[in-house]
């Protein structure tokens, strides 16, 4: 390398601001037109949480191309009518939602914080709303999904087969498909 460009190339590295020391989120290098805010929206953190996760930089609104910084999980929604579930690597909310049976949209809505639904991280935590009981009379009683059940067990529990679950069950997606906390109904006997 010539000394006209190792001098450049000590300059331009000497110019780029040192990353976060600790990150609990994604390390982002940022790249020509990013801004700490066009970063807020994009990855649905507030920009406050970005600037609090990043006290090396000095100045906000000053970012370089090559810089990293840290970019903080989003967090949860506060409330949840189903379950937390920690996104892992290779995840998407296509794949989520077929796993658990729920639909996109639903998912979307019981998670404000996902701004772009193709955009999840692994170690996110977002939440997976159980469909609420179909508004049809249940000619048996309601029975709440108990962790690790499957329609199988309760089919033995209570004498009746799969198939009647899920037939009384409009809200089940898929019968291999039942989450600890979900409302069923299971039919009685008399009228299977």
């Amino acid at each position: 390398m010539n000394e006209e460009k190792k001098r450049v190339f000590e300059n331009s590295v000497r110019q780029t601001p040192p990353s976060p020391s600790q990150c609990s989120g994604i390390l982002y290098t940022i790249t020509p037109g990013d801004t700490l805010f066009i970063l807020s929206t994009r990855f649905g953190t507030p920009l406050r949480d970005i600037i609090a996760a990043n006290p090396q930089i000095d100045d906000p609104n000053a970012v370089v191309p090559g810089q990293r910084v840290c970019i903080p999980l989003p967090p949860p929604p506060q409330t949840c009518s189903g379950f937390y579930l920690t996104v892992s690597a290779g995840d998407t909310l296509v794949q989520i939602s077929q796993r658990f049976g729920v639909r996109l949209v639903d998912i979307l809505i019981a998670n404000p914080q996902i701004v772009n639904p193709e955009v999840i991280f692994a170690r996110q935590t977002i939440c997976i709303p159980i469909p609420p009981p179909a508004d049809i009379p249940c000619s048996g009683f309601f029975y709440t999904v108990k962790q690790g059940e499957t329609l199988n067990q309760i089919s033995a529990r209570f004498n009746v087969t799969v198939r009647e679950i899920f037939a009384a069950n409009p809200q089940i997606v898929d019968p291999g498909k039942i989450f600890a906390g979900q409302k069923i109904c299971i039919p009685s006997q008399e009228n299977s």
